[in-house]
């Protein structure tokens, strides 16, 4: 279909339906934040609305960057990431328990965040790089295993185990889409779970171990560690098909709901909107990550493909953790609802991927020249 004359080349090459689609999210969560705040945009909708609209201007910016220049610059970026992950552990600053910030003048820079995007596009390059046949050796394994890995562990010692899980999980989609074989992916997975025991015993913190417990036995401590997970779901229960009604929450109103505006977002939203709200943000969701594959299966190289492929992971990745974490599915493991749960960092990230998206799908909109 060709776009009417009278409409500039530039507006006609954003994709304008995931725009609307993540506006509305965006705009969902927004609401969501004013009922939590008992109905005031202080503090955390109006916040949340101004960096939204900020970030979703950034994300239009850099999808009119070429896919060239994403391809030249990932391996730049990954090295110039893990030199500040290593000065985080050197001189990061310290807040709520957790060593992983840089002071960049009047702003706090989190190294980790930006990772999450980098990785996808650094092991992209890399494969692109390798000749397909190549794939199968050992050295299309451990190179990028080793990419993977440093930066997770790194991630991990601050510690934020939540983002090292997403590096990890982002990476390694990208190696299976590469064509590393199946039977490597068996055998890393049956490696983690003999070492999973000694990791949960020897290498995680006393927090994170406990964490792992409750979401093996909720009802353990329901009232002290498993907390969380049983108010998140009476909240959801409580909210049955049509929900409370908007402001009429009582879990997070009432304070019943800890981080109720952030990591249990979803729950403060399903106790008044119900099932269909739930439903609503979900087919929402999956409406933005199934246009991301769509992008990757239209992409023209095999960087663009893969690069595509594991930002649309990273997208799958957010809401399915936070899901899972919320309904007791998964350990809590602090990953927020993209682009609905209060904090500029993961809704950095998400509209970067989106930007990055837009990019390659710009490229493939593009008539190749002969």
């Amino acid at each position: 279909m060709t776009r009417p004359d009278f409409i500039p080349a530039p507006l006609a090459q954003i994709p304008w339906r995931v725009i609307l689609t993540v506006m509305a999210i965006g705009g969902f969560g927004l609401v969501v934040l004013y009922s939590a705040a008992g109905g005031h945009l202080e503090p955390w909708a109006l916040s949340q609305g101004i960096r939204f609209l900020v970030f979703l201007a950034g994300a239009i910016i850099l999808s009119r960057i070429p896919e060239s220049w994403w391809r030249h610059g990932a391996l730049p970026a990954y090295g110039i990431l893990i030199i500040l992950l290593v000065l985080v552990e050197l001189i990061g600053a310290v807040r709520g328990g957790g060593q992983r910030w840089l002071g960049v003048g009047p702003f706090q820079l989190q190294p980790s965040e930006f990772m999450k995007p980098v990785i996808v596009l650094a092991v992209a390059m890399v494969y692109d790089r390798m000749p397909p046949a190549e794939t199968r050796r050992f050295i299309a394994v451990w190179l990028p295993a080793g990419m993977i890995l440093v930066p997770a562990a790194l991630i991990a010692h601050q510690p934020d185990l939540g983002t090292a899980l997403m590096v990890v999980f982002s990476g390694v989609v990208v190696m299976f889409l590469a064509g590393v074989p199946l039977r490597l992916f068996v055998g890393g997975a049956l490696a983690a779970g003999i070492a999973a025991p000694l990791a949960v015993n020897f290498l995680l913190h006393g927090y994170q171990r406990d964490r792992i417990m409750i979401f093996l036995d909720p009802d353990r401590d329901p009232l002290g560690l498993g907390y969380h997970i049983s108010q998140s779901k009476i909240a959801i229960g409580s909210g049955g098909v049509l929900g409370k009604g908007f402001l009429n929450g009582t879990q997070s109103h009432l304070d019943y709901l800890p981080e109720g505006h952030t990591d249990f977002v979803f729950a403060t939203m399903a106790e008044e909107w119900g099932l269909i709200g739930g439903v609503f943000l979900i087919l929402a969701f999956f409406s933005v990550i199934l246009w991301g594959i769509r992008v990757a299966l239209a992409a023209r190289t095999r960087f663009g493909r893969l690069t595509a492929a594991g930002m649309a992971s990273t997208l799958f990745f957010y809401v399915a953790i936070n899901l899972g974490m919320v309904m007791g599915l998964a350990p809590v493991v602090g990953i927020p609802l993209p682009l609905v749960s209060f904090g500029g960092s993961a809704q950095m990230t998400v509209l970067i991927c989106l930007g990055i998206l837009m990019s390659i799908d710009r490229q493939n909109r593009i008539k190749p020249r002969f």
